[in-house]
């Protein structure tokens, strides 16, 4: 038999594992409620992350997909390992890139092109870059991660904003 103060912990596990995904895609509540074009609530989405709301399964699962993150990430019980570690912020200056020899940044360039279309942002001058944007890049260098970041930073492309969880990777 399921107590309310069993209730209130859970709902505040799944609000810690909300906040923690939302935070290590760099995102705001302003930003997710932008993003989403207002299917996510800034005072919806703060409540479930402080867990003084319970989310349904439900709307759980659109989150987990609006995020990208498979469901049981955000479920407690599930393993704790399944979160994602807190990733580097990468984020890339567009105008130095712009300077970098088309022979060496043209895959670049052209990657950003396309998530610039996605995300419907022409003028931005800095681009945020996921994990999972990284391994992309990875694969389409053929680099470590390691390695791409110590390109993009011979480059001078990593924005002042860009964070490492590496040594040596830091932004410029």
């Amino acid at each position: 038999m399921s107590t309310t103060s069993d209730n209130r912990s859970y709902a505040r596990e799944v609000g810690a594992r909300l906040r923690a995904i939302r935070t290590q895609q760099g995102h705001s509540l302003q930003q997710v409620e932008t993003r989403s074009d207002g299917e996510w609530k800034v005072a919806a989405l703060g409540s479930y992350e402080r867990g003084d709301r319970m989310i349904s399964i439900g709307r759980l699962a659109a989150l987990a997909d609006f995020y990208g993150v498979p469901i049981h990430t955000l479920l407690p019980g599930g393993q704790a390992e399944s979160l994602p570690p807190q990733a580097a912020r990468v984020v890339l200056n567009l105008p130095a890139l712009a300077h970098v020899p088309a022979a060496d940044a043209g895959p670049l360039r052209r990657w950003v092109a396309q998530i610039q279309r996605e995300r419907d942002d022409y003028a931005g001058r800095v681009l945020s870059i996921r994990e999972g944007d990284l391994r992309t890049l990875t694969t389409l260098y053929t680099l470590s991660r390691d390695q791409l970041l110590d390109m993009l930073q011979q480059w001078k492309v990593l924005d002042p904003t860009s964070t490492s969880d590496t040594a040596g990777t830091q932004g410029p």
